[in-house]
């Protein structure tokens, strides 16, 4: 459908950069503090990310039956459940530190990621009551809540991680207290209410299935760039504390490298949608391949704070023009009833991806080598053939022949 007035898509697009804002704010906390409880935990070093993976893994496997069951009921219904189910794994993660125990840590984790598929979410919903010209820049708005996410999330970190005897155990509490806070803002949305109850008309036009949508060839690629933009960002960024504090810095420099990562990846969101508007996805989505692989060559040559200062923000800038992109080209590939099983299927692979990229990130960089610059070398260097991927993928789109629509 395509709005004339977008003074209502406006409003929901504030009211989600503060939900992205203040509720995001826990997703680079977990990020910081994940891997170093895992290490504290784990009795294999090769599982000190395994944490993160479980919380990436909850994502994928909740994309699928969520995506439909917000749908039906609307999307506030689902971000209720995000949040709740955030708060109770902030809590479940806690316990486990508390009681020192591993597989409690990751059963948090996995309702931790149930809250992170919802979120996933937010740039969807930001799309439902835009216009065609106001959808990529209600996406790159909701995305830039991300930027107050990433000064309040680290830097609360810094006060709350040590404020108990046992490492972490406020950071988790800080986390439920974030989600049960910041699920007040989701009565403030006006969003459609979904389908449940309403009944189908006869006519009512009918999505294609999930193998016909990925024989699509804009729907395959954007699938593809989004996996490969997340993917690569969660390999390196889920290696990083682990690997500044390794390489002889503190725990303040791996909260404050992440922070600058997280504010790269979202400061650009002001002014990504403008710049698809004006030189198309297709080239937006190629530069960020492009940055990823600058974040890639930085990491290589050197492991001073400058050089993880550096790749770490090229990383986030990589990813926020790779994956809003790869967003902007999805939500334009498929029509309005198609919206829940393209929406599900896309952050169940993109997810799948990245739970792959997380189990490998601890293992490449605790488990390759004998040291954590060599572990860092590894983590860096196996973002080569998932770049050649998507950056094939993306050239193979715009050298298809143009079809009426």
């Amino acid at each position: 459908m395509d709005y004339t007035n977008d003074t209502r898509a406006k409003r929901n697009v504030a009211v989600l950069v503060m939900a992205q804002a203040i509720l995001g704010a826990q997703m680079p906390m977990i990020f910081v503090i994940g891997g170093l409880a895992g290490g504290m935990l784990a009795s294999n070093p090769c599982l000190a990310t395994l944490p993160i993976s479980f919380i990436v893994f909850g994502s994928m496997t909740t994309a699928p039956w969520l995506s439909p069951l917000m749908q039906r009921n609307g999307r506030r219904f689902g971000f209720f459940i995000g949040a709740f189910a955030g708060a109770i794994g902030a809590l479940i993660s806690a316990y486990g530190l508390y009681t020192a125990s591993f597989p409690i840590l990751l059963a948090g984790s996995y309702f931790t990621g149930i809250y992170m598929s919802a979120q996933g979410f937010f740039r969807f919903a930001a799309t439902d009551t835009a216009s065609d010209a106001f959808r990529p820049k209600a996406i790159s708005y909701v995305m830039a809540g991300g930027l107050l996410s990433a000064i309040i999330g680290p830097q609360l970190n810094k006060v709350v991680q040590d404020a108990y005897a046992v490492p972490f155990l406020g950071s988790y509490l800080a986390v439920a207290a974030l989600n049960l806070g910041g699920m007040l803002l989701f009565f403030f949305l006006d969003l459609p209410k979904g389908t449940n109850g309403t009944p189908t008309a006869v006519d009512a036009p009918v999505g294609r299935g999930r193998l016909e949508l990925l024989r699509e060839p804009r729907v395959m690629v954007a699938i593809i760039c989004g996996m490969v933009s997340y993917a690569l960002m969660n390999l390196v960024m889920t290696s990083t504390p682990l690997a500044v504090v390794g390489c002889g810095f503190d725990k303040n420099n791996a909260n404050d490298i992440v922070s600058a990562h997280v504010l790269a990846m979202f400061v650009p969101s002001f002014f990504t949608g403008h710049l698809i508007a004006r030189f198309g996805v297709e080239r937006i989505v190629a530069t960020g391949l492009v940055i990823l692989a600058g974040a890639g060559v930085v990491a290589l040559s050197g492991v001073t704070l400058t050089n993880f200062y550096a790749a770490l923000i090229l990383l986030g800038l990589g990813w926020n023009f790779g994956f809003i992109g790869a967003t902007t080209m999805l939500a334009g590939a498929h029509r309005p009833e198609e919206r829940g099983v393209v929406q599900g299927m896309n952050d169940m692979i993109v997810f799948g991806m990245v739970t792959i990229a997380s189990l490998a990130s601890g293992g490449l960089m605790n488990c390759s080598g004998g040291t954590a610059v060599e572990g860092w070398t590894a983590v860096n260097l196996a973002m080569i053939p998932f770049l050649v991927l998507a950056g094939g993928s993306l050239i193979w789109l715009v050298r298809q022949p143009t079809t009426a629509a």
